[in-house]
């Protein structure tokens, strides 16, 4: 057993479930950039996120809506929001450790790959989306269960459940006056992997900036970064 594998093998034991095929878990955790540097690699992990992402959010749904039955439709969204959002599922990627197990090019592990927001949550779901290739829903939701349910305590304690887009309008505005509107600055990558930029803009200033594999996770992304710049 290689080195790596015995990692592997640690990472498992962290994740709480073993893989009936380990190749699945190495694709989970190996980022486009390591593919461009490796070339006998075989594949990267953008397609387990894509199918990590549905079934993250179904996850959600199904949760919010057994778990809160008299809650309306627009608060369980701004819930499930908030519950799957890049920052929450970035947190629960660097609680179990997984940027010490990717695999990274060079350079994009000398500049900070490890710890990037965008990129954990990316891996978080390549992670789920493997786990659902390799077994079924129920072990899935299990593994959501015990990794990302228990964040949902301190989401449900806001006093008024909204969504980043929404918590930074009303900061915006009450500070000054003016409802602030996002812009796409840049696309990158090719079409079944896109990189989105948006640019969070008061007026014509551009307060912040923010990534994301969709428009509207870039557009949070920087409605958080905003938030953060006004609250200090």
């Amino acid at each position: 057993m290689t080195l790596a594998a015995l990692d592997l093998k640690t990472l498992e034991l962290i994740v709480g479930y073993n893989f009936k095929n380990p190749q699945l878990l190495t694709q989970a955790l190996t980022h486009r950039s390591y593919v461009n540097e490796n070339k006998n690699t075989s594949g990267n992990n953008e397609r387990l996120e894509f199918l990590g992402d549905a079934v993250v959010e179904i996850w959600a749904s199904n949760q919010l809506y057994h778990q809160y039955p008299t809650l309306p439709e627009g608060q369980l969204t701004n819930l499930r929001s908030l519950l799957v959002r890049t920052e929450n599922l970035a947190a629960v990627a660097l609680t179990i450790k997984l940027g010490d197990y990717l695999f990274l090019s060079r350079g994009e592990a000398a500049h900070g790959g490890r710890a990037n927001i965008s990129l954990m949550a990316d891996t978080f779901e390549s992670l789920v989306g493997a786990i659902y290739v390799d077994s079924n829903i129920t072990t899935v939701f299990e593994f959501l269960n015990k990794h990302l349910l228990p964040t949902l305590d301190s989401i449900s304690q806001l006093k008024v459940i909204k969504d980043p887009k929404s918590y930074f309008q009303e900061i915006c505005q009450s500070q000054t006056g003016v409802t602030p509107h996002y812009t796409i600055v840049s696309q990158t990558g090719p079409d079944h992997a896109r990189t989105f930029e948006a640019s969070v803009m008061v007026g014509d200033r551009s307060v912040a900036v923010g990534t994301g594999n969709s428009k509207q996770k870039a557009e949070e992304a920087a409605a958080i970064a905003a938030t953060k710049v006004f609250e200090k």
